[in-house]
């Protein structure tokens, strides 16, 4: 009867340790390139230290009127106008919270100059949900990204 218990928890045990171990690659299925809702944008996402973030790769229109580099000349940071939109970092301090689910982090919107309180869920392989919101999740918007590319390792 002792050995049957001992033997129980043992396998409790290893079941738990298992399951920790895969949250790790389950929570980098977040890296790669997701292409916007809107298609207008490419955001690569990676992790950096326990933290995902994410910046502007591509633009389909990458120039302004005039030929130049479009900047984020709504940023309300006069400082930050003239900063070019690739290679912006938009999505920040992301932490993966179980269950395909990354919270915590913040989204720059470059077209309202806003930053959200932002959630991301993970729909399928290619698919993330990205609700950026203003206090609780009930008052924002949701867009629908599209994978890209995988990171290559």
């Amino acid at each position: 009867m002792l050995r049957s218990i001992f033997s129980l928890l043992i396998l409790i045990q290893s079941s738990l340790l298992f399951a920790q171990s895969d949250k790790p690659a389950v929570a980098d299925m977040l890296t790669g390139v997701w292409e916007t809702g809107s298609g207008k944008a490419r955001v690569k996402i990676d992790k950096v230290g326990d933290v995902y973030t994410g910046k502007i790769v591509w633009l389909r229109e990458p120039n302004n009127e005039e030929g130049k580099p479009k900047v984020d000349k709504n940023n309300p940071d006069e400082n930050m106008r003239t900063k070019p939109l690739l290679g912006y970092k938009m999505l920040q301090n992301f932490v993966y919270a179980g269950d395909k689910v990354w919270e915590d982090g913040t989204i720059y919107d470059p077209e309202s100059g806003s930053t959200y309180s932002c959630t991301i869920t993970m729909t399928d392989d290619n698919t993330l949900d990205v609700r950026g919101y203003i206090g609780v999740t009930l008052f924002g918007r949701t867009d629908t990204w599209k994978r890209v590319m995988l990171k290559k390792k």
